[in-house]
């Protein structure tokens, strides 16, 4: 039955997720340690172990890597314009609408909805997103953000180090890839668990700009990602993957470059909030579209 095939999709995520909103709400864990653990060891270790393992090559994946591109700078321009018709300042909603939950909803989606022949596209568009957020996304909160220590962010100097290597198709010794991929295992449910905890110790604010975005966000992502995969004429699994990416709700990173560089915090985590949430329905709904029946 279709239905309950995105109910298995879906219910792994929202589980786990749960469990991380149950134990921020009763036991209150510091997960700054956790996150940083994550995003300087066990997410590297699984980029880099999805780029230099297994038979694929990089350069497989350059429309959808266009295309992720596109789409990330049209929802940047989708949210200027509502920012400027709602009157909201566009350093608070710009990057909401441009970057997503491409890490903590994003690859796990990828892995329950299309298995794991589908998490190199899932890390091409992850890498894409990521790699813009820590440059361009810096850049629009602050101009004068030294873009020049990009390289010492984990991730993108894995992801330097995965490119070389597969775009020379240097193999690497079996152990250390069987230790890469432990390392990197723990990456993608840490992360669904770190979201429920954040999502736990957010407070609502501005909430009727936040729902409203939460509604906008998935509606236009869908429909751009839907143009822009149709555009490129990416394979009909790269566009299933594309429309996905493009329902996901914001970052939670959003909500800690707003705290960091103290633009209206509280309406972004109103946003960052209310949209994660709302995936709950939007993301389902999703699937109706993208999963074959």
């Amino acid at each position: 039955m279709f239905f309950w095939r995105i109910v298995e999709v879906v219910f792994p995520l929202v589980a786990v997720v749960s469990v991380g909103v149950w134990a921020g709400r009763r036991h209150q864990p510091e997960m700054e340690v956790a996150n940083r653990l994550n995003m300087d060891y066990f997410v590297p270790a699984l980029v880099f172990g999805v780029l230099v393992g297994g038979d694929f090559r990089i350069a497989q994946f350059s429309g959808l890597a266009l295309g992720t591109l596109l789409f990330v700078f049209g929802a940047g321009a989708a949210g200027l314009v509502a920012a400027k018709l709602l009157g909201v300042l566009p350093k608070t909603l710009v990057p909401p609408m441009m970057f997503n939950n491409s890490a903590n909803l994003g690859l796990p989606l990828a892995l329950l909805a299309f298995g794991k022949d589908a998490m190199p596209a899932a890390v091409v568009m992850f890498l894409v997103s990521t790699t813009l957020h820590f440059s361009f996304g810096a850049w629009l909160l602050d101009h004068h953000a030294r873009l020049r220590d990009l390289w010492k962010v984990p991730v993108l100097f894995a992801t330097l180090l995965g490119l070389g290597l597969n775009f020379t198709g240097v193999h690497i010794w079996a152990p250390l890839m069987t230790a890469t991929r432990l390392l990197g295992d723990i990456s993608v449910p840490l992360m669904m668990f770190a979201l429920g905890v954040r999502l736990a110790n957010m407070t609502l604010a501005e909430s009727r700009l936040g729902l409203l975005i939460a509604v906008l966000r998935p509606i236009t992502g869908v429909a751009l990602a839907y143009l822009v995969g149709r555009g490129l004429d990416l394979t009909d699994i790269q566009s299933a993957q594309l429309i996905l990416f493009g329902a996901l709700p914001p970052a939670v990173l959003n909500y800690i470059f707003a705290e960091h560089y103290r633009q209206e915090p509280e309406k972004v985590a109103s946003i960052v909030m209310i949209g994660n949430v709302v995936a709950l329905i939007s993301i389902p709904l999703t699937l109706l579209l993208v999963l074959p029946h």
